[in-house]
């Protein structure tokens, strides 16, 4: 790793990576040496860069048009494994920086997180490190202790994830196949499978549990 930090900052919302450029305009040793809009961007951008050898870290968003976030960080951990990517979300930490640890992430930060704790966890995954927060350290004991019984979306295979947050997000089968370029059969089957692995019969009853889960993860 070089002596500054060298990153790529992975995020749909203009205003998102300009704010987090002036946060890490802060720490004169980070970096950011490139920037994506879609999945696919973060992906052409890290291969336009070679990897490890012009990035130390990748800070990527888990919704991003084009290709989720987490496929991203599967490819790259495939394809480039030397090349730390820490995850940065609106989405709950309890019900996803787990997730993102198990697809091979370095960390995961909520976007509400504090500045000075982002520069920091850039550096110690830059280094080699790991950033856990004690949330998400309590979350990964938790399923570590609970072994193979789960239940509800830790059952959820990745694809069956993507498909229950559009669902709880309201879009129709028929959108959610084409942002993710399946069959509306396709999609029809991950849906019958979520909900019986929620324990849920319909699309109403599956967005309060997608909101009881949200507020029990807040808790």
């Amino acid at each position: 790793m070089s002596a500054t930090v060298r990153v790529l900052l992975g995020d749909d919302h203009k205003i998102v990576r300009e704010g987090l450029k002036m946060v890490l305009a802060d720490d004169p040793l980070l970096q950011v040496v490139a920037e994506a809009d879609t999945g696919p961007g973060v992906l052409d951008a890290v291969q336009q860069l070679q990897g490890p050898q012009g990035i130390d870290v990748v800070l990527l968003d888990i919704a991003m048009p084009g290709m989720d976030g987490l496929d991203v960080l599967q490819i790259l951990r495939r394809d480039w494994p030397g090349l730390p990517v820490l995850m940065l979300s609106t989405y709950p930490e309890k019900q996803y920086a787990v997730r993102c640890i198990q697809l091979g992430a370095s960390g995961y930060l909520n976007k509400s997180t504090d500045p000075d704790d982002l520069m920091a966890a850039l550096r110690r995954v830059a280094a080699g490190g790991m950033h856990v927060t004690p949330t998400t350290a309590e979350a990964l004991a938790s399923l570590v202790s609970q072994g193979c019984t789960k239940s509800g979306i830790e059952l959820l295979s990745h694809r069956e994830h993507q498909v229950y947050l559009l669902l709880t997000q309201g879009h129709t089968v028929t959108e959610i196949g084409a942002q993710l370029s399946l069959a509306p059969n396709t999609v029809s089957t991950y849906r019958a499978r979520i909900l019986e692995k929620t324990g849920t019969k319909n699309d109403v009853e599956l967005a309060l549990y997608a909101q009881k889960v949200t507020l029990s993860s807040r808790a």
